[in-house]
This record gives C-alpha cells, structure tokens and sequence, in this order.
C-alpha cells in the first residue's frame, strides 16, 4: 500500500503520521519538538520516526511538513519565535538527503486549513479561516477556494498583528499582537491578572495552571476560571471583528487546545465581535469549532501537499 507521511511540527510536539490513500490515519507517534539537542539531531528524529512507522509492506510515496514560520516556497523554517531552534531551518532540503519521495512544506495552520477543507468542516467553503490556538497563534486562509501565502509565502499571520499597542510583550520581539493574549501561555497570564479578584476560586493553590486545568474548572462552575475565558474570548472577539473588514470569510473555524473550551470561549467571542463589527459585516461570519482532532487535521493536511 502507498503512504504519505504528514509532519505536524509544533512549538511544544512533534507530531507524525502515516496517511493512506483514502485519507485516514493509520498510524501515529509523536515526540517533544524541544527535546533534542539541536536541529541536526530534531531531524534525525523525524527520520527515525517514520522509519519506524512504514511497514514493509507500504511504499513511502510523500511527506508533507507543517510547521511554524514554514515558507511553501522555500521549504524552511524562518525565525519561528516560538520553535526552540533559531534562524533559517532548511527542512524539506535537510529531509531530502534522507528520502528519495516527494517532501513539500508549508505553515502549520496552513496544513490545518488544508486539513479542514479536505476532510473536516470546511469542505463546502471557499472563503474562511482556521485560527490554531495552541503554543502560538497561527491562521490558514482560503480565499476562492485557494490557500493564501502571499508574494513571500508568509501571508496569513493573523497571530502577529498588533492588536493592543504597547500590550503584552510577544515571543516575536513586538509588543501587542494577538498571540500573547490568546495563546496557552497568554490564557494563563490572564489567569494571573484575574486571580486576585477571584479569592475563593477553586484555582486558588494550584500550581502550574494550565488552559485544560482552567476549562476543566471553568466546566464546573468556577468564576475565576469562566472570568479568564469570557476575557480569552473578547480579545480575539475583538481582533475578529477586525480581521472580517478585510478578510471577509465566511466562517472562522477554531482549532487547537484552548478550542477545546468550547461554548466558554465561543459566546464571549461572538459577542465582541458582533459588538465591533462594521454594520455591513453584522451576523454574516459563522464562527465554529474544527471538526477533526488535533491529532488528525495538521498530519492530513500536510499530507495533502503532496497527496
């Protein structure tokens, strides 16, 4: 049988998969991005692993990469701020010395978007847009049915527009982006300004809060845990309602761990976004949850680039 290995490269894991002609999962790993020593040996890894995965009944046909900072058009890595290695990282040619397959590379909320259209909830549109919530903020757009990159191949950086100048100080270098106020690490700082006002929270005391700690307090009726939520919410609200005035999707689809919140972060988002919309673009963009796991949808959809 023909494979294609989809690479889901991500600030906190690595993800890898083995896809088959019909577009499943067949089967998967995965390891911690940051737990190698350096590139040279990251990519040894990503080797050893889907090695490891082919049978020797399968045929290696492709590789897909996903991965952040990822430019479609030359096949790197560029300035990633949150990849725990630095500078220009030449994957797909660094892959090629190891496999004679196809190996194509893209952004990994590319690969999400991909995925989505392929295979989850986006198959019938041609206008809308994944946002990743995870270590980062990432976004993949489709506009007429195409995916955007842009003259460079690092369009859709919806993550790093400044939303609130002289805000939170961004893994980028700049101050005010949309990532430090809605991705894992922007979650728990909100936690962190929130805590104070909430002295009988059920929070109170636990260490190394998380987004799934929150949601899961959040789920049982916690204020503070609700409070950092509805907050988390209005920030993209808000940078959503921007993003419709020259975007224009249809649909938003939300993807990632802090996703996972559901109706917790959804409401409070529509909310403010309705809220600033310009009148022309009231009630007119779906704002809804990715139907595939996280496991599934940046393995397909990079897959998909050589599929």
């Amino acid at each position: 049988m023909k494979v294609i290995a989809g690479v889901d490269i991500g600030g906190t894991n690595t993800k890898i998969g083995l896809v088959s002609p019909e577009g499943k999962v067949i089967r998967y790993n995965r390891f911690k991005t940051g737990s190698l020593p350096d590139f040279e040996q990251f990519i040894l890894a990503v080797v050893e692993h889907i090695n490891a995965l082919v049978l020797p009944n399968e045929e290696l046909v492709g590789i897909g990469v996903g991965a952040p900072n990822g430019n479609f058009y030359t096949g790197a890595v560029e300035s990633a701020p949150n990849m725990p290695f630095k500078g220009f990282l030449p994957i797909r040619d660094t892959l090629k010395k190891h496999f004679s397959c196809p190996i194509e590379l893209t952004n990994d909320a590319n690969a999400a978007a991909m995925g989505e259209k392929l295979y989850g909830a986006a198959k019938d549109y041609n206008d809308f847009v994944v946002i990743t919530l995870g270590t980062g903020v990432g976004s993949g757009i489709y506009c007429n049915g195409k995916l955007v990159y842009g003259h460079d191949g690092f369009a859709g950086e919806l993550g790093h527009v400044i939303v609130y100048p002289g805000g939170r100080l961004c893994g980028c270098g700049r101050q005010g982006c949309l990532e430090p106020y809605a991705n894992e690490r922007g979650v728990k700082q909100t936690f962190e300004e929130l805590k104070a006002q909430y002295p009988n929270s059920s929070l109170q005391g636990i260490e190394d809060v998380n987004g799934k700690i929150i949601s899961d307090h959040a789920n049982q009726g916690d204020e503070l845990a609700i409070a950092v939520f509805e907050q988390t919410g209005k920030y993209l609200g808000f940078a959503f309602a921007n993003f419709m005035a020259f975007l224009s999707p249809k649909a938003i689809f939300l993807f990632g761990g802090i996703s996972r919140a559901g109706e917790l972060i959804r409401k409070p988002l529509v909310e403010e976004m309705e809220k600033n919309m310009l009148n022309v673009f009231k009630d007119k963009l779906d704002v809804r949850f990715s139907e595939l796991s996280d496991d599934d949808a940046a393995i397909l959809g990079a897959a998909a680039l050589v599929g």
